[in-house]
């Protein structure tokens, strides 16, 4: 193992080959110091693949994609300005089949670029940020390349694998990436109505999969009055730090993970990693368990939280894509809906605003224009706007018609009871 003890003495040219695909580790995680080295030396070694999750930092731009031909699995983040610049190929995968897809090689991975904590006294690598994908990338690699900060939090889970050795350490002091909500007293109206909303359907014990961003934040800012919930999911961010410092998560009726908080990414500011940090009621875990319906199907009241675009008047739900523009991805939405839908007592919830564009376009749509469905209408359970719950499940095509039409705004339900498609789905 060669360490370095700056990011300037990594000479990529050296190492690379033209047309290596990389894979670095996502969001927070994204080892930026390395990823940065990569974008400087782009024109030295040649055009290579880099696959992505979503990004937060300012390292790769547009005018990158002369050297790199990206790719990720999601438009999120700052990968928006690559996707709408045309230099950002979209691989649509199930966030669960993507270590699948690595362990394989149908998604190939050369070299690896990994963040990670100081080692233990045991000589092991902390992931810290993140328990993924990025470990089965890894395992094929010819080449792993690892940035090690005293910063990177220690957490539970998220040990590097004995069988993955580090080819190269990279030590720094950097801070990792953070991600901060809106602050709650800047939300809107329509936002604090539908988290109100939601909490009214989230009963007392439940287990919780919900995102990142102001929607959940205030989700949970809702719930302090509940009592014993849980988080199983894909992310968390602050918000599960400050419940679970009230002592509303705790994690105690979970028949799955009893007592701690599992999830596969870190998503928030200083705060949250210093709370996970070497906290054994949190652990990282991968999404062959986070992710795997049979898994959420075994916890009792597991509820999903998810966000949607649009949905149309039959309950298809559109997470991707905005007037031809990949803007969301298709993530973790449907393995959690699934789940969610065969936990006993368990519900899916999609929670959006009525309009967009203040207030000049509804997103309660009588057709997807662009023809994207993340989560077919057969799995709908419950939409949420500010409006009102549309309860789905079970409902017929008129049933359902007249529910979403009832959560849509005002302005917008004469139109979408009249629109030649609504009448279509009707006959």
């Amino acid at each position: 193992m060669l360490v370095l003890d700056h990011p300037d003495e990594l000479d990529l040219p050296a190492l690379l080959r033209p047309q290596d695909a990389i894979v670095c580790s996502q969001g927070l995680a994204e080892p930026v110091s390395l990823t940065t080295r990569l974008v400087q030396q782009r024109a030295t070694f040649g055009p290579v693949q880099l696959f992505l999750g979503p990004t937060f930092s300012d390292t790769f731009r547009p005018e990158h994609g002369d050297a790199i031909a990206f790719r990720s699995y999601c438009g999120t983040g700052r990968n928006a300005a690559l996707k709408s610049a045309g230099v950002l190929d979209i691989v649509p995968s199930h966030y669960s089949e993507l270590p699948g897809l690595f362990a394989t090689g149908a998604l190939p991975c050369d070299v690896a670029l990994l963040t990670a904590s100081e080692p233990d006294a045991q000589g092991r690598f902390n992931l810290g940020l993140t328990r993924d994908y990025v470990i089965e990338a890894a395992r094929r690699a010819r080449l792993v390349i690892v940035e090690v900060s005293s910063r990177v939090p220690w957490v539970f889970g998220a040990e590097l694998p004995s069988d993955i050795q580090p080819d190269i350490v990279v030590r720094t002091d950097r801070e990792p990436l953070s991600l901060v909500s809106k602050s709650s007293g800047a939300a809107s109206e329509v936002e604090r109505a539908i988290a109100a909303r939601v909490s009214q359907l989230i009963p007392d014990g439940a287990a919780l999969e919900l995102g990142i961003g102001v929607l959940p934040d205030l989700v949970l800012q809702a719930l302090r009055g509940h009592r014993d919930l849980g988080i199983h999911s894909g992310v968390i961010g602050d918000g599960v730090v400050e419940l679970m410092e009230a002592g509303v998560i705790n994690n105690t009726r979970k028949l799955v993970d009893t007592g701690t908080t599992v999830a596969g990414l870190l998503m928030g500011s200083r705060r949250l990693l210093d709370f996970a940090h070497r906290n054994p009621c949190i652990r990282l875990a991968p999404a062959s368990h986070t992710h795997d319906p049979g898994v959420l199907r075994a916890i009792p009241n597991f509820v999903a939280l998810n966000g949607a675009i649009e949905v149309d008047l039959t309950g298809q739900v559109n997470a991707e894509s905005l007037n031809g523009s990949y803007i969301g991805t298709v993530g973790g939405q449907l393995d959690f809906v699934r789940g969610a839908n065969g936990s006993p007592g368990g519900r899916s919830i999609m929670l959006l605003p009525s309009t967009a564009r203040n207030g000049t376009l509804s997103r309660i749509v009588p057709r997807m224009p662009d023809n994207v469905v993340t989560t077919p209408r057969s799995d709908a359970d419950v939409i949420v706007t500010e409006w009102g719950a549309a309860e789905l499940r079970g409902k017929s095509l008129r049933e359902r018609v007249a529910a979403m039409i009832a959560i849509a705004h005002p302005h917008f339900r004469d139109a979408l009871r009249h629109s030649d498609e609504t009448l279509e789905a009707l006959s």
